[in-house]
Parts: structure tokens; sequence; C-alpha cells
């Protein structure tokens, strides 16, 4: 893929980040989305790509737009053929109560390189760079703290595992405190939470639990940018679940997929912050009518990593 289409990808996560900014502790997460919709569905006309949704906001019947299949792009002369898995507002209800990381996030790949991820739940393992290899879902969360934490050179009572707060993983938290090690709950944004793993100092060491599908294929792909470590296993809630995932080209249903099945070959991973969070700040609305946003953008080939502070001045390019 041109490496000069992930800086005019980072024009389409700003676009949606600015929208759903404008929705900020409005109590209104499904106006917040919408906005992000529209504004990245604009965007994309604006690239010269032959683009397919493979990750979106749902089917064709649920999703008006930027739905699984979608074509999206100019498709001129040129345009390169790639697939497309985004989140136009990864934490619409981060946005709506004003919380902390919500975001706007594409991952761009070759054609066929995406897994494509049903609308189901996925259960989720992800480490840093230092524990790669190190992880593995067939394995206890004790077994895999214990190794993970080895690797990282820590004792396991200052190894810190972040969860989302849910009843499902109401024993998975006991059996995570059970080992003495640090735990950070988190309400929503588990692509936040996996790239936090692999993203400095962020001071989270882990991801564990179930969130879900879509976001886990997005995470893995920022996670080969990053070389950190992904393991993801399709967790269905009902059969119908199951016939949807067979019908997208799913065989093996309790298969446990590595980092590079579910994001295969050169990747492109691109996301802008739309709430202040520990990833990117949040897109700030300044006086002289401007707006200042805050992106990174990857590429798996290379390891390069791109942070971009951004002015706009509505003025001239209004939202």
């Amino acid at each position: 893929m041109d490496r000069n289409l992930a800086l005019e990808f980072v024009r389409i996560t700003e676009a949606a980040a600015m929208a759903s900014a404008r929705w900020m502790g409005r109590g209104n997460s499904d106006s917040a989305d919408q906005a992000a919709v529209d504004a990245m569905r604009k965007a994309f006309d604006t690239v010269n790509i032959k683009g397919t949704v493979v990750i979106g906001e749902g089917e064709r019947d649920e999703a008006p737009m930027l739905y699984i299949g979608e074509k999206v792009g100019r498709a001129g002369n040129d345009a390169a053929e790639v697939d497309i898995a985004l989140d136009p507002l990864e934490g619409t209800s981060i946005t709506a109560r004003g919380g902390v990381g919500a975001i706007s996030v594409i991952a761009v790949a070759e054609r066929g390189k995406f897994l494509h991820a049903p609308d189901t739940y996925m259960n989720k393992i992800a480490v840093g760079p230092k524990a790669y290899g190190k992880i593995d879902l067939k394995k206890t969360p004790e077994e895999n703290i214990r190794k993970a934490a080895e690797a990282y050179g820590k004792s396991v009572s200052d190894f810190t595992v972040i969860i989302l707060d849910r009843p499902r993983h109401e024993e998975l938290i006991r059996r995570v405190r059970e080992t003495g090690c640090r735990i950070h709950l988190i309400q929503d944004g588990d692509v936040s939470a996996a790239i936090a793993t692999a993203w400095g100092d962020a001071g989270i060491d882990m991801l564990l639990g179930i969130g879900g599908a879509p976001e886990g294929v997005i995470s893995a792909a920022a996670m080969k940018c990053l070389n950190g470590d992904f393991q993801g296993q399709l967790a269905f809630r009902n059969e119908e679940e199951k016939a949807r995932a067979k019908k997208m080209g799913v065989t093996h249903l309790d298969k446990i997929y590595t980092r590079d099945e579910l994001a295969n070959g050169d990747v492109m991973f691109i996301a802008s912050g739309v709430t202040h969070g520990p990833l990117l700040d949040g897109v700030r609305f300044l006086s002289g009518n401007r707006v200042k946003t805050h992106s990174i953008v990857m590429r798996s080939k290379t390891g390069t990593i791109r942070e971009v502070s951004a002015y706009h001045f509505l003025d001239k390019k209004p939202l």
C-alpha cells in the first residue's frame, strides 16, 4: 500500500472526531455516533481508493452508512484496492458522558487480509512487545499473567491488567485479583485499552476479557503496528450469530485467532482523539473558530508511528 495513504486517512478520522466531539457530555450517544459516521462517510469520498468496509457499523439492513460490504473512496484512476475496518466513534457512551478516551479509528489492509468478523463478542488477550509470544488463550488468566509478568521483568504485584467493567467479567476479575496483580477497570473503549498495553509508559501490561469482535480485528491491526501480541476467540451469544459468522466465511467457530490471522499482511492504523485520554488528546475547540486535533498514524511494514497535531480553521473549512 502507498504510504501516503496513511496521511490521507488521518483527515478522515479527524473529521469524524471533530463532528462527534461537539456532542461531548451532552448525554446523547446516538447523535454523537451518527455525527461521526456522517463525517467519516463524507470524508472517504475525498480519498482516491477502491475501499471495501469489512468491519463497519453493521450489516446493510442495520446500518444506513458505513455498513459491512459498502464501497468507499473516489475510485479514480490507479486507485488502490483496500479493505477497511473502522469505528467512527469508539466510545459512544464515553463521549455522551464526557468521559475519558473516546477515539475515531480506521485500520486498512490489502484486499482479503482482515478477518471478516461478525457483530458478536470476542474473548481477547493483549500484551506489549516484551511479552510477545508468551500469551495463549487456551491457558488460564493466572498462567498468562505469570508468564507475561516474567517477560516484563515485573513482580505480579506490580503487573496491571485492564478489563471492561461488566457483569460477565465478575469471575475473571475475582481470579485476577487473587493473583495479587493490579486491575484497571474501564467502562468502554477496549481498542484503546489493547493499544495501551504496547504504548510506551501507559502503565497497562495486559488486556483480558470479552468485548466486541469487530473491535478485536481493529485492535489486532494496531498491535501489529506496535509489535505487540493479541489473540481472540469469537464468543457467540446465540445460534443466529453463529449462522451469521458462517455466512461471512468463518468455518471454525471455536478457533483462537492470532494477531496475524486477524490482521494479515501490510496494515495501517489511524486514530484521532475525541475526548482526552491516555493515548490521545481530545478535540479542543479554540478561540478564533479554530479546532485542534491529535492523531496517530502507524504502519506495520516500517513500524513508523507518527503523532499528528493539527489546527483546523473552521472559517475556511466548516465541519
